[in-house]
């Protein structure tokens, strides 16, 4: 059973929640931050632990410094070109983040980029918009803010955004800036986590922000609704590993925030073995429970199952998108 205070484990999160499978014994054990999320709903039980949870700030290098507490880890870019957001947040942390912002130099954001657009990553967006922020995301996260969108292993449906919160600068492949003296690369990665995931790498910096491909110590979240794989998550990370080097810091989607290329190496790692064994099971004909039975996931459960992404859900979300 996961430990109460598991339930703020690097923030609780709009990904980290997802509908437990049945085990061995038969009906679903849910554990105390699912049986919470459960009775208010997935998206209120987020959206009351990002109005509590404070957002804290960690420094990555010289006018970068990472928001942890609203949803997805958020990066800050600040200087003479304005403040410069990776991912928005949720948008109930709006006056926590408009005090950290405060703190770095100014809370008016100039632009801010989604790596994708899940609820935590981009539900700040309205108000963002609405002060003149310019919105930046791949063409499938326009797509996928601009209507109603299911996602079903949450077994919600969430409605369109806001015309104020619709990214207004759209990336199909590849999109470069320049802002408060760092070069900023934007690359589509294909469907991994979703369909519309990005990187950020600021090249000056050498600084790179994964998005949700990247979970530093937890098991991460596929979202086969909107085109997410294993696959796409293991090619997300082998060109994450391949584009570090040894001095590169790497901002994570979720869990610990700052991160470096021997992490990324070690979750490539985990990724590519899990997958090889449950893709072996599921080839000779074996069923999700019958894979789940073999805990394929065993060898890793003591470090990266420790959150509400379990060892069995972790196994049917690679099971069911292979």
């Amino acid at each position: 059973m996961m430990h109460a205070s598991r339930f703020s484990h690097r923030g609780f999160c709009l990904c980290c929640v997802a509908p437990e499978t049945s085990g061995a014994g038969g009906g679903p054990m849910l554990t105390p931050a699912q049986a919470y999320a459960k009775s208010r709903g997935i998206v209120n039980a987020m959206k009351d632990y990002a109005a509590s949870s404070p957002v804290s700030l960690h420094t990555v290098r010289d006018r970068l410094t990472v928001l942890e507490g609203s949803g997805g880890n958020m990066l800050a870019s600040f200087g003479e070109d304005g403040m410069f957001l990776v991912d928005a947040g949720i948008a109930v942390s709006e006056a926590k983040i408009r005090e950290s912002l405060t703190a770095l130099g100014s809370p008016e954001v100039a632009a801010v980029v989604n790596t994708h657009w899940h609820f935590d990553h981009a539900d700040g967006n309205d108000w963002l918009g609405r002060e003149g922020a310019k919105i930046i995301a791949h063409e499938m996260t326009l797509k996928h803010l601009s209507a109603a969108q299911r996602v079903d292993d949450w077994n919600f449906d969430f409605p369109p955004s806001s015309i104020p919160a619709l990214p207004t600068v759209v990336v199909a492949d590849t999109h470069e800036l320049d802002i408060n003296g760092d070069r900023v690369s934007l690359r589509f990665y294909g469907n991994a986590h979703t369909d519309g995931d990005l990187s950020v790498f600021f090249q000056n910096s050498n600084v790179l922000h994964t998005g949700d491909t990247f979970w530093n110590g937890i098991y991460p979240f596929i979202d086969r609704s909107t085109g997410g794989s294993i696959d796409g998550m293991i090619e997300a990370a082998q060109w994450n590993v391949d584009i570090c080097d040894a001095d590169t810091l790497v901002v994570s989607g979720h869990a610990k925030p700052v991160g470096n290329r021997d992490e990324l190496q070690v979750y490539l790692e985990m990724l590519v073995a899990i997958r090889a064994s449950i893709s072996a099971s599921k080839s000779k004909g074996m069923s999700l429970g019958e894979v789940q039975a073999q805990r394929p996931t065993l060898a890793f459960d003591a470090v990266w199952g420790q959150f509400v992404i379990t060892p069995d859900f972790f196994t049917k979300l690679v099971y069911e998108s292979l």
